[in-house]
Parts: structure tokens; sequence; C-alpha cells
């Protein structure tokens, strides 16, 4: 069994979804998974859609109707034929989507969130599964929702390993093509959840861990994982070969090339993880498995934009430790951030941090009834692993750095 994901850029138009049937001839699809991810930016418009729903009504229903044209373009220069089953079931889908922003009674802003964005992925496996059928690969269409279960964290769902583990195990037909969603799955009263945004690659490693699959490969618009993102960074090079490890620490550190989550079950069974172009499918793109050293051995960078520093110091030059610090992080967790540096010293403490849930004044309330607070909001953190001094100095000319720590391997650098 081998596990392919498509993600967005893949299938952002006809002729993506139709270069993903070239790969699929290229490279075999016997006894195979295709996880697909939303076409294009339908996740970013999908969440506009949830934003309007709770902020701005009056404009809910054209960012509905953005989604929808967008892709019934897809459908028109996929399909000659206006009466082809896919028009119906997109149509359906959609149905669906009407109507549950109308019957909806939750005040739950990530409840919403999961409910609806999942819409994306949902619309667009139908669509690819339909245009396979179409071109003579018959596959398979599967809910995701049905096999892959978790709690109900919304937006961030943790899985449930032993009910998706034997729902797979009892519901998956290895020997046909297999088309599936990522990013989706559902808690035990049904509802959908996601699993965190771009959580498809994760997907892609919960199906393999639990068919004991040969290897996962990520189709990506980009020859492979390369030592810097090149949307921020000039010279990118490409890491033929990496650990598990290594690979670890830089999805850790914020490297979107590959989900954090999804390297940690592959790498309980072994199963190797390759990252290659769908633009040119024969190149041998990145191999990651077990004791491979990096190559070539080069610095990596990491950027994460918009993120928060705050530092906290004592109100009475008292010492900040354990009790003040796990009173601290309580308050983290309370308020669902994302913690990506800490910095502490004898009467201060400071933390870089993820508002993913749009929380912070909250946070800030309750850090000022106890403590000093200086808050830098908007700042960019930038990780190097493997760093050389000159690397260090390309980051920080021109900028006034606001935190640095050092550790053998790693530098983390906050910015303003």
């Amino acid at each position: 069994m081998q596990v392919f994901k498509f993600g967005g850029a893949s299938v952002k138009d006809a002729h993506g979804v139709k270069n993903l049937v070239k790969v699929l001839k290229i490279v075999g699809f016997k006894n195979t998974l295709v996880v697909v991810s939303a076409m294009g930016k339908t996740t970013n418009a999908l969440e506009l859609v949830v934003k309007n729903y709770f902020e701005n009504k009056t404009e809910l229903q054209s960012a509905l109707q953005d989604v929808k044209k967008y892709h019934n373009q897809i459908l028109l220069d996929l399909f000659d034929d206006e009466n082809h089953p896919a028009f119906k079931k997109t149509a359906v889908l959609f149905g669906e989507l009407d109507a549950l922003l109308k019957v909806n009674k939750s005040p739950d802003y990530n409840f919403v969130y999961d409910q609806i964005v999942s819409y994306g992925e949902l619309i667009s496996t139908t669509i690819v599964s339909e245009f396979l059928n179409n071109v003579g690969l018959k596959n398979q269409w599967i809910d995701a929702r049905n096999i892959i279960k978790t709690n109900n964290y919304y937006r961030q769902a943790r899985v449930d390993w032993d009910s998706t583990q034997n729902l797979i195990s009892s519901k998956f037909n290895k020997s046909v093509l297999n088309i599936t969603q990522g990013f989706l799955g559902s808690d035990d009263n049904n509802f959908t959840t996601t699993l965190g945004r771009e959580g498809s690659d994760y997907t892609a490693a919960i199906f393999a861990y639990c068919l004991n699959a040969e290897s996962v490969t990520i189709w990506k618009d980009v020859p492979g994982v390369l030592n810097a993102d090149p949307r921020y960074f000039n010279h990118a090079q490409l890491l033929s070969h990496m650990s598990y490890r290594e690979a670890i620490e830089l999805t850790f550190y914020g490297a979107s090339v590959i989900h954090p989550k999804t390297l940690q079950p592959l790498q309980r069974k072994e199963i190797p993880l390759y990252v290659k172009s769908f633009l040119n499918p024969m190149q041998p793109g990145t191999a990651i498995g077990k004791n491979i050293n990096m190559k070539p051995m080069v610095p990596c960078f990491i950027l994460k934009k918009n993120q928060i520093l705050i530092s906290l110091s004592s109100l009475d030059f008292s010492f900040i430790v354990e009790d003040n610090i796990s009173e601290i992080f309580a308050l983290l967790h309370q308020f669902k951030m994302k913690v990506d540096v800490i910095q502490n010293s004898a009467i201060s403490f400071s933390v870089c941090i993820d508002n993913i849930y749009d929380k912070l004044e909250l946070l800030l309330r309750q850090l000022k009834a106890k403590f000093k607070v200086t808050c830098h909001e908007n700042v960019s953190l930038y990780t190097i692993r493997h760093y050389t001094p000159t690397s260090i100095n390309q980051i920080e000319t021109g900028k006034t750095v606001l935190l640095k720590q050092l550790t053998p391997e790693t530098i983390q650098i906050v910015t303003k």
C-alpha cells in the first residue's frame, strides 16, 4: 500500500486535477490511497465565510458565492457534459453547507469553523474522484470523517488511535484506488473535526500507520524539502536526504513543507516519507527515513511571522520560579496559545507565542494582575538549524533583535 497526498496547490484548477491524473499514470496507482486537500485557497475563502457568519452577515452570501463560482468553473473545465454526476454531487454538498449556515444554533466559533471549512476537502475530493472515474481510473471515494475518530478539540483535534485503527482495519479496501480528504475527522457525536491548519499531511500519516503502508509521498509545488522557504529567503537549496529526527526538528520549529504531526506515526513504524514535485514527478525529491544523514549539511532557515513576544517580570522583584512558571503555563494552556520560544532569568520570563484563537487580550488581562507585562505584537521568529556566524548575521542585519536563544544546533531570534 502506498499513500499519496496532494495539497491545494496541486488541484487549484482543472489543469492541476488533470496533472494529478498524469502523476498517477507515471508513478503508478496500484494499491494506492490518495489524500487530497481543498482546492487552491478554498480554506482561506471558507474561513472568510465563517468570519462573515459571525461578524458580517451582509457579506456572508457574497463570500459563499465566490466559493461556489470557483468550483463550478473547475467543473466546467473538467467535464464536457453539465449533466455529469460531478455537478449534482457538488451541488448536494453546497446544499448541505447552505443548510448548515441556516440551522446552526451553536455560538462556538471553533465548532462552526470545523463544520464549514471541512466542505473544502469534501468538495475537492468529490470532483477529483469523479474526474478520475471519467478518465478510466476507477476509484472508491471515502469520507474520512467515518474513519478518523478524534476528540472534540475543534480546529486542533487529537486522534483516537484505537478507534481509528479498528475502523480502517474493518472498512478499508486496499485492493482499489482510494480517494479521501485530508484534514478531517469526527468526534464521538459524529460532528466534523479538523486536525489543524495544513493537516492533510498528518491525515496521510494516520492512514499510512494504520494500513502499514510501504511509503508516503507528499506532492508539492517545490522540488522537495528546501533549507529555506523561497518566498522569504534567496538561494534555497534542496535537501535530498534527512532523518526523521531532523525533519521533526524542522517541523517543530515551523518549517511549513510538512505538517508537524506527520513524522511521529511514520517514525514509529519506520515508513519512509518522500516529498516530491507534482510538476516533475520523476525527480527524486527528498527522502526522509531512519538514521539518514542530512544532505547537504547546510544551515536551515525557518521564519514564523505575526508572532507575539510577551515579557514578564515580578512586581516585587522576587524570583520567577516553579510556582510562577506553572501558573503562567496554565494560563497559556487555558487560552490555547502555541508556545514557540521560552526564556527566563531570575526575575523575568519571556515567551514567544502564536495567538491562533485570538485570545491575547484575555491572556494579558490575567497576566497583568500578577506581573509587570511587556507585549510586542507582529514580531518575526527566525530559527536556524545548523547555524553559522554568517547565517546569524544574515538574519540580524537591519533588524531590532528582541530575544536570542542558542543551543549547540539551533538558534532562535525574535526580531521587530
